[in-house]
């Protein structure tokens, strides 16, 4: 079900009135529009058709589906509540397999449901999800606090995919630092990939940076090497889908390409992800899963062909960056440089 809204309306997510609203990127900037899922299986959907992307959005769309899957399940069974929700469960695990962030969100829902006792679980469940999307925002601020130390007064950075509000709790990661960058000494201008074949930056990122005021280039992700080499850039800032426990970090494809481009030219390339995009199971960039998706997103735009007949496309959603090309990792828990197994370990298990 999807329904239009003003733009003083938007949130990219939110748990209302028993169920899911999720702001359609698919449809950004042209039309705000939000799609409403009443159901885990119809939010599962919402998320592998694109309507919410972006690893921290994805994690939290995921805890307010797991909400709705114990509250459908309580009012079926509820004497037996944890058994019928395990199937909602692991459909919402199987949406997106690269992001890791919709894992580790519904592993902290399912802790909270071991915690229930005899009483319902909705009210303590639909509150554990409300408090892990204002943490991400929480965290998205400190990050953003930790990136902006990072960079000169009036900075030019470039910026790949959409790492705003709209693929997180609210404000962003690497577009967090830019917001926090340009309220304490000022950003010149954001120079933005569009993102090829769903056009994130070209739509998404220069969408929020428009609506908030703030200078944006688009450029198209093959002139990113011309612009790096003029030397007007300070910083490249991605975000980040999963990161293995060595620092290799999955994100949107592309990347990998632009941290070469980067430390050929000598400019900084900066990761920022919250502490719960690091897989620490994962040894290293090799064992990341990297979703494929259909060939028509490259061969066609809006269901107009612009390839030949006959012609094939080969379409991973990410690619996979060593930990080698990555000047720092920028997180709520502070920032790494160079990271690797070590320091990413001291990471995970500093006071927090």
């Amino acid at each position: 079900m999807v329904t239009d809204v003003p733009y003083d309306k938007v949130r990219a997510v939110e748990l209302r009135d028993g169920a899911v609203y999720l702001l359609d990127q698919r449809v950004l900037p042209s039309v705000l529009r939000y799609e409403i899922c009443k159901t885990a299986r119809e939010v599962a959907g919402a998320i592998s058709a694109m309507v919410v992307r972006g690893a921290p959005a994805i994690g939290v769309t995921a805890a307010y589906g797991a909400a709705l899957a114990v509250k459908s399940a309580y009012e079926r069974e509820p004497r037996d509540w944890r058994a019928a929700v395990a199937p909602d469960l692991a459909f919402l695990r199987a949406s997106r397999p690269t992001a890791v962030n919709l894992a580790w969100a519904l592993d902290v829902m399912e802790r909270v449901m071991a915690t229930v006792g005899s009483g319902s679980p909705v009210a303590a469940v639909a509150a554990a999800a409300r408090q892990l999307h204002a943490d991400d925002i929480a965290a998205n601020r400190q990050m953003g606090l930790y990136g902006a130390a990072l960079l000169p007064a009036e900075a030019r950075v470039l910026t790949h995919c959409n790492t705003g509000a709209l693929a997180t709790g609210g404000y962003g990661t690497a577009l967090g630092v830019v917001r926090a960058a340009a309220a304490a000494q000022g950003i010149a201008m954001v120079y933005a990939d569009e993102t090829r074949p769903w056009l994130q930056g070209a739509r998404l990122t220069a969408w929020e940076l428009m609506e908030e005021g703030l200078p944006v280039t688009v450029l198209a992700d093959s002139a990113a090497g011309a612009l790096l080499r003029t030397g007007i850039i300070h910083a490249v800032l991605v975000g980040a889908d999963r990161i293995a426990a060595n620092g290799d970090t999955a994100n949107k494809i592309g990347t990998y390409g632009l941290a070469v481009l980067a430390r050929h030219h000598g400019v900084p390339f900066y990761v920022v992800a919250p502490t719960s995009t690091i897989d620490a199971s994962c040894p290293d960039g090799a064992a990341i899963p990297i979703e494929e998706r259909a060939q028509e997103e490259v061969l066609e735009w809006h269901g107009v062909a612009h390839s030949p007949a006959g012609a094939r496309a080969w379409n991973p959603v990410f690619d996979v960056t060593p930990a080698s090309l990555i000047d720092a990792l920028i997180t709520e828990q502070g920032v790494v440089e160079r990271p690797d197994r070590a320091s990413i370990a001291r990471l995970l298990t500093s006071p927090r």
